[in-house]
């Protein structure tokens, strides 16, 4: 393998022809296809292995358990040892080995990885809302809140404070809704349903501090190769709504974190995006097309987007258009909607005179691909059928002891595995709402008395009080707090939070 160059597999009428994926070429992203059972992802993780070898870090989400062999060295002893040295021979690929690399685990429920968790105001009002299912008219209160609370430099950190700030928007909604526009009660309620559901699936830790630093990720190993994260979603495929949102919101964390670096020699970052047909199957128009700025912009920030998924047509044509580096296992082509995705596929490959694309791709054993990759000057090489190097690290998942022993090992540990609760939206809300029921209470105290006796106090009443001429001199706590909040939106809108291009704060 080549200093400038990820080794795939060996192609041509013998074998011996070499597939290499050029390490400038990296960050023109790149799409693993095939039906179940091909060998994607042994594809996937032999092009872990190769970019984390020439120092570029790595993230993918292990779907089935698989990949966290990426984290120890395959042995000798293993059953298909035999198998792998016969096809490295074939391949011609001399200098083929067994090695363990740098893995990191991370899980979002904190079981088999670090802790991995992010803010409400980071995920944003567009993702969020895709999340929870949300209708336009719901997606817009939700806009709303997050409005306010930007304006009033109030984060949103956790799921108790979306609740607070939803309930007071609930509270508030006549004076709120001349400013924003309508805010329906029963939205509210909506959306509040939908954050319970979310709470169901596990989503409660994910949302809080300390939030993910990309340059826990985004490192190298003592020894210069790049770090692999490494996402246990085993048990997140179980929410596949969340487990798609969680990949986006970190993909466009990537794009508004990372800074301009036009074409370098090597990719910053590679990022596999498995089980890619989950991102793009009911995404509204306005996703997709934020989905596509982003693959198409990224790129200039050294980042790689590989996407992993079954079928070619599971990702929308402007997107595959942009993903230059193709590994295509067999495809099967039982029906007619099948037997058109399969000539659609071929049809995308640089033809090859040698054989038909479409009935290679139909032919193709397991650990066999149908490869086109970039050449000079960013052009797509002739299609070619490869077959894939054999992995240096184990094939197969590793045992929950070897995975403990990395996990206590990793350069990580201790930094985010307690949980922050700071100062925050709820916090700020409860303040408020006690000052100025303590400021009503204050002036008046039949308010209190009412208060404690849980009834809504009425200033004006002639119940228990004689009548009297003179004008109200105070406010109730929420009529105080909406005015507080008008008069503070002026000077506030200077230091308003800016969000980008997918919802989430965008920070320099």
């Amino acid at each position: 393998m080549g200093v400038d160059r990820v080794f795939v597999g060996g192609g041509g009428a013998d074998y011996g022809l070499p597939q290499e994926l050029l390490l400038k070429y990296g960050n023109r992203h790149g799409l693993i296809a095939g039906a179940t059972g091909t060998g994607k992802t042994v594809s996937l993780q032999i092009l872990a292995e190769s970019f984390s070898a020439q120092g570029v870090p790595v993230f993918l989400a292990d779907v089935k358990g698989d990949l966290s062999g990426l984290g120890v060295a395959g042995s000798p002893d293993a059953p298909l040892h035999d198998a792998f040295m016969k096809r490295a021979a074939t391949i011609k690929f001399d200098d083929y080995g067994y090695d363990a690399f740098p893995v990191v685990f991370w899980d979002m429920f904190a079981q088999s990885g670090h802790p991995i968790r992010t803010t409400i105001s980071e995920m944003g009002p567009l993702l969020l809302s895709r999340l929870l299912e949300l209708t336009e008219a719901q997606e817009g209160i939700l806009n709303i809140a997050f409005r306010i609370a930007d304006e009033q430099g109030m984060l949103l950190l956790d799921l108790k404070d979306l609740r607070a700030m939803l309930v007071w928007l609930g509270e508030n909604s006549a004076e709120i809704s001349l400013r924003y526009g309508n805010i329906a009660t029963a939205s509210v309620g909506a959306i509040q349903r939908r954050l319970v559901v979310l709470e169901n699936q596990g989503a409660t830790q994910f949302f809080g501090e300390p939030a993910l630093r990309l340059e826990d990720m985004i490192a190298t190993a003592p020894d210069g190769r790049g770090r692999i994260n490494v996402l246990a979603a085993d048990q997140l495929m179980a929410s596949p709504r969340l487990y798609a949102t969680f990949l986006l919101w970190l993909l466009s964390e990537l794009f508004e974190q990372l800074p301009e670096v036009g074409d370098p020699d090597k990719p910053k970052f590679v990022f596999f995006f498995d089980e890619a047909h989950l991102l793009f199957g009911d995404a509204s128009k306005a996703l997709l097309d934020k989905v596509e700025q982003v693959a198409r912009l990224i790129r200039s920030k050294g980042v790689g987007v590989y996407f992993v998924t079954q079928n070619p047509d599971d990702v929308p044509s402007d997107i595959l258009g942009q993903l230059g580096n193709r590994i295509q296992h067999a495809l099967r082509a039982y029906t007619p909607r099948d037997q058109k995705a399969l000539r659609a596929a071929a049809e995308t490959f640089r033809p090859n005179p040698d054989f038909v694309t479409e009935t290679a791709i139909r032919e193709v054993g397991t650990g066999e691909a149908v490869v086109s990759l970039l050449e000079r000057k960013g052009v797509p090489g002739i299609v070619q059928r490869t077959l894939i190097r054999p992995p240096s690290s184990r094939l197969g998942p590793i045992t929950a002891a070897e995975r403990a022993a990395l996990i206590a090992a990793s350069p990580l540990t201790g930094l985010y595995d307690t949980a922050i609760d700071r100062d925050s939206a709820f916090e700020e809300l409860s303040r408020r709402t006690a000052q100025a029921q303590a400021d009503q209470t204050a002036t008046n105290p039949e308010a209190e008395r009412e208060f404690s006796t849980g009834r809504r106090y009425n200033p004006g009443s002639t119940t228990g009080k004689p009548k009297s001429t003179r004008s109200r001199r105070t406010d109730s706590p929420t009529e105080a707090f909406t005015k507080s909040l008008s008069r503070s939106v002026g000077t506030k809108l200077g230091n308003a939070i800016v969000r980008g291009v997918l919802g989430g704060l965008f920070r320099r």
